[in-house]
Order: structure tokens, then sequence, then C-alpha cells
């Protein structure tokens, strides 16, 4: 079966998805392509090979839909989506704030279509590996996490986004816009949060667009995050992340590049680094992942998040991360909103 995709945004992430599109052992094809900027679309169709259609005709024509629009703009393209029982992908942030985000969670399992949400750091090897490691009874109880990322304003280079400064369209600034991803990853590997308290700033002078955000994360195991989210104007510096995880018996450091390596050291062991293939492929081997899911990078290696969810499509399974899997992020990011603005600690 050849999957009919389209896509409703042809900006910068629609090209990131197309390149995963590229490297996917499942078979498919984009046939319809839809944006109010119809240059844009254009040029997109023309690298896919798809037509530009309106976006009712990208619904028609289509068995999956990628949403790949401002944020705002996500619900209504869902519930379109599924009105017409065709599979969706919808970028992160999936809404503007978590009573949103549930409503689409309820609409997609209403409908019974298979869907899934852009949280990709899951689909990193350094992740995956660092998951197991921490879930090792050697590594003790989590103590401490560190978590910084940054990157230029997204406004410029190559990004070039510029709704990403309209809270109308995106909601919020970097904390939801960018930081959705690291907040949904420290929920992933250290568990549940219990309280937060956050700081907001708006350097860039764009009114409820956070530039930079400084977080403290209460896990319910009595382990402790901060969190810095910049957005800054060194556009020569590529978007970067360094994570530092404390346990009692445990270190691990990584920063989510899939050219960059996993490093850990437990006590009383030598420090052990993978990378690279070597990384991959110790996942594959410990069942993390799937050989098939596997997309090469120069000088790295990362699992295609694309792969399992056609293959779920076509398989009438569920996908490997549903809408619902980003509700913990946005309630926790909406509760660090909160305590910015209200200068408290805020329950989650």
């Amino acid at each position: 079966m050849v999957m009919r995709i389209g896509f409703i945004g042809t900006g910068f992430i629609a090209r990131t998805h197309n390149w995963f599109l590229k490297h996917t052992a499942a078979d498919h094809r984009i046939v319809a392509v839809h944006d109010l900027d119809t240059e844009l679309a254009h040029a997109f169709a023309g690298r896919v090979g798809a037509d530009v259609v309106s976006e009712d005709e990208v619904f028609d024509r289509v068995d999956v839909v990628f949403v790949t629009t401002w944020t705002s703009e996500h619900e209504r393209l869902v519930a379109a989506a599924a009105e017409r029982g065709v599979a969706v992908f919808c970028e992160k942030p999936l809404a503007v704030d978590a009573a949103t985000t549930q409503r689409m969670v309820d609409t997609v399992e209403a409908a019974n279509i298979v869907n899934q949400v852009g949280l990709v750091l899951r689909f990193m090897p350094q992740f995956l590996h660092a998951q197991t490691l921490l879930a090792d009874g050697r590594a003790g109880r989590l103590l401490a996490v560190s978590f910084r990322d940054d990157q230029f304003i997204p406004i410029q280079g190559h990004y070039g986004s510029n709704w990403r400064v309209d809270p109308a369209r995106s909601g919020r600034g970097t904390l939801l816009e960018h930081s959705i991803h690291d907040v949904d990853i420290m929920h992933w590997l250290c568990g549940p949060v219990d309280r937060v308290s956050g700081t907001v700033r708006e350097f860039h002078g764009h009114p409820r667009i956070d530039d930079v955000a400084v977080a403290r994360l209460d896990f319910t195991n009595g382990g402790v995050a901060s969190l810095t989210s910049i957005w800054h104007d060194i556009t020569d510096r590529p978007s970067l992340r360094n994570i530092e995880i404390f346990c009692e018996n445990l270190y691990v450091h990584l920063d989510g590049e899939p050219t960059s390596p996993l490093t850990w050291q437990f006590t009383g062991e030598p420090v052990q680094t993978l990378g690279g293939d070597d990384l991959a492929r110790a996942c594959i081997e410990a069942g993390l992942a799937r050989e098939r899911d596997l997309a090469p990078v120069a000088g790295g290696a990362m699992f295609n998040p694309l792969t399992p969810f056609l293959d779920a499509i076509a398989d009438g399974a569920p996908s490997p991360l549903p809408f619902r899997e980003a509700l913990p992020a946005h309630r926790i990011v909406d509760a660090i909103y909160t305590s910015a603005d209200r200068g408290v600690t805020i329950g989650v």
C-alpha cells in the first residue's frame, strides 16, 4: 500500500519532515500540499512532486495529513482530519495551552484515527539509552537534572518564522514553542512532576513572547531539575542542548544531537561513552528501536519517527507517540507560566 500524504503548512518544519520521509522504509507519496503562502506552497510541492490544492482538497486526497502550521491552527485542522477519518501527524507544541491539547486528544481518540505528535527527542538514541541507564537499579535515586537549551530566536536565519513572536498564533515564547521538547523528555526520563516554579523574560520586547525562561521542576520521586531556555541573537551558533543527570550512583551527560555521544559513569566503574552508529546499534540490540527505523545522519544516527507512524497506519495499530503523550508536558509548561506570572510555586 502506497500511503498518500498531505501537508498543511510548508515552511521549515515541513521541510524537516520531508527529510524524514525521504529516509523512511515505509511506502508513501506526498500528493497534496496547502499553505496560505502560495509561493512557499509551490516551492515545497515542486521539491516533492505534489499538487498545490485547497485545504479541503488535502483532506479529500490523502490517507494521512501533516499539520505543520503555526500553533493556534492545530486544533481546527486536527478536528478536520478527525471528521474525515484521516490519520494525522501534528507538530509540537500541540496547542497554545493544556486545555486545548486535552480537547485535541479527545477529538482524535473519539474519531479512532492514528495520531502522532512531533516530540522527536524521544527517537534520539542518546535519550533512549539514557532511559535504560536511569532505570538500572544500580543508579539509585534521582538527585538532580541540569538542562540548558538555547537557539537564536527563530524569526531569522533558516527558520524565518515571524509568527513565533505573535502570541495569537504561537501562544507564548521559547518555553512553549521550543522547550516543550525539554519538558517532555524530562518527564519521560525522570518521572512525573508535582510542582514547579518559573521566571520568564521578554528581552526582545515582544509582549507575551518569552525569550528567556528559567524553571525548577520537582519530581514526585524527590529529584529536582533546573531548566534554562534561551532565544538569543547569536545566529552563528546552532540550536544546542546540554543535559547533566545525577543519581546517587550514576552520572549521565548528553546533548541530544544525532552527532553527539552519550557519556555515563556508575559508582566504581570507568566512564563510558557511546555515540553515532555504535549507540544506535546498542539501542537496536536492547530492543529500544527497530533496525527498520534507523536514519543515518552524517557523523551520527537517529531513529526515524515517521517510519513507525506510517507503519501503524498501514497496520491499523496505535502510533508510538500519540497526542495523549504530550499532555503532561503541556500541563507542566502551563504551570511554569502561571508560576512566572504570579510569582508563586504551582502544583501540577
